[in-house]
């Protein structure tokens, strides 16, 4: 039992009150049973405490007591117009009890219209009344709400104006959109330091087909506030989109001057550098997003294979073993990173538990039984000083590979060939590897 509730039982003889029958009601549900006489007993004796107005009202409404429940927030509420939270909680539970009552919503309308004088800059009174208005057809209030918010400058009510308009116009009304424009350039020309602003701004030309509008919002506010790197971010991305790619690049590399770990920023530039050809570079942003976000092991697979492709066993060693943390059971994972480690000169020398470890993960048939991961395993193996085993690999391999795969069998042939030069044996079944490996790919064009 919690040890303050213990506190307050023990000494209610002393305290008998609302805390004490408080306090019981929550020892009652914690014993599965129902408290709800104990906190209307609480409430009776203390009935300007906002929380047990909003328990008993809710246990009552659990239990089908929707007109006491009701009863009690429309009185706490007409008792306190001062209190903002009690008129969206009277308002809010006679939507949801009689979401298609229209007596109800014309109760609620009218408990938010006086909530509305009291406090004419809540944006949360003015969207529940406009959702109140619609439900009961009141178009012309909802568009005079429309009118009062675009006058306002302030980047809240700019906001909501954003979303009446939304709900009120249709999307190829030019009058109306000429309208929200206007409302949105006077709020960027005085608060152009405010991202939410700033963000809703861009993001309206952008989905009505302007992004030049688009753009010029993020460029101002990102003038008036260069900390603001989510929206430079964000500012990077839409120029890319405008094919302004360099200014992308210049925007998108300062962010990560500023901080290196905005993984957001890593990803568009790989993808507009694979766009545009530059691979390396698009690599190079594709491994921190990964190494920064995660992803799927795929991911981390399809890129280390580029590493390893273009000669870079290092990046690709680095990718893999935050691959390998994150899937620690993925056999694809373990054996390109078995490859990599054996390549990479800095680690070779520790490729063999990892070449073990990728074996005993992927079984027969799984990816360390690839002719890849087999020729890399010889190669260590040779290199080890343990020839039979390397053989053995590298017959598995030169088996391994496809019919297309011309290149990859060759070196294999060649390989295999020398092993047995170095041990003097099989002078024959040598030199016909070597013939093999030559119709294959001749010597000269490699």
């Amino acid at each position: 039992m919690n040890g303050r509730l213990l506190l307050i039982l023990l000494s209610a003889p002393l305290m008998a009150g609302p805390r004490e029958d408080f306090a019981r009601g929550v020892l009652e549900a914690a014993r599965g049973k129902d408290p709800i006489d104990w906190y209307q007993k609480a409430l009776a004796a203390d009935p300007e405490a906002w929380p047990l107005v909003r328990k008993v009202a809710g246990l009552e409404t659990a239990r089908g007591g929707i007109e006491a429940a009701s009863t009690l927030y429309r009185e706490f509420a007409a008792r306190h117009p001062e209190r903002l939270e009690a008129q969206l909680a009277y308002a809010d539970f006679l939507g949801e009890v009689s979401p298609r009552d229209d007596f109800a919503a014309k109760l609620a309308g009218e408990s938010l219209e006086k909530a509305l004088v009291r406090f004419p800059g809540s944006i949360g009174v003015r969207r529940r009344l406009f959702r109140s208005y619609e439900q009961r057809g009141m178009r012309e209030r909802s568009l005079a709400m429309f009118d009062e918010v675009e006058k306002s400058e302030s980047p809240g009510m700019a906001r909501f104006g954003l979303e009446l308009a939304r709900n009120l116009f249709e999307a190829d009304d030019q009058q109306a959109q000429s309208r929200v424009d206007a409302m949105l350039d006077r709020a960027m020309a005085s608060f152009p330091g405010n991202a939410g602003l700033a963000k809703a701004a861009s993001e309206y030309f952008r989905t009505s087909g302007r992004l030049d509008r688009a753009v010029a919002v993020l460029e101002q506010h990102v003038a008036a506030a260069p900390s603001s790197l989510e929206l430079r971010t964000r500012l990077g991305i839409l120029l890319f989109a405008a094919d302004r790619g360099e200014e992308g690049v210049r925007v998108l590399r300062e962010v990560l001057e500023i901080d290196p770990r905005r993984w957001l920023a890593h990803q568009a530039l790989a993808k507009y550098f694979r766009k545009v050809d530059r691979p390396e570079e698009a690599r190079a942003h594709a491994a921190e997003r990964l190494k920064l976000r995660g992803g799927d092991a795929s991911e981390f697979a399809e890129l280390a294979q580029e590493w390893l492709d273009a000669d870079e066993p290092r990046n690709a060693r680095l990718l893999l073993e935050k691959g390998v943390f994150d899937a620690p059971e993925d056999a694809e994972l373990a054996a390109l990173l078995a490859v990599a480690t054996r390549r990479d000169p800095e680690t070779a020398s520790r490729a063999a538990g990892r070449f073990r470890e990728a074996e005993a993960l992927s079984g027969n048939d799984g990816p360390a039984a690839q002719p890849d991961f087999q020729l890399a395993f010889a190669g260590y193996l040779i290199e080890s000083g343990k020839p039979e085993l390397a053989e053995a690999k590298l017959r598995s391999a030169i088996k391994g590979y496809p019919p297309e795969a011309r290149e990859e069998t060759a070196a294999a042939l060649r390989q295999l060939a020398d092993l047995w030069d170095a041990q003097g044996k099989n002078e024959a079944a040598a030199k016909s590897l070597r013939r093999r490996a030559e119709a294959l790919i001749p010597a000269e064009s490699k």
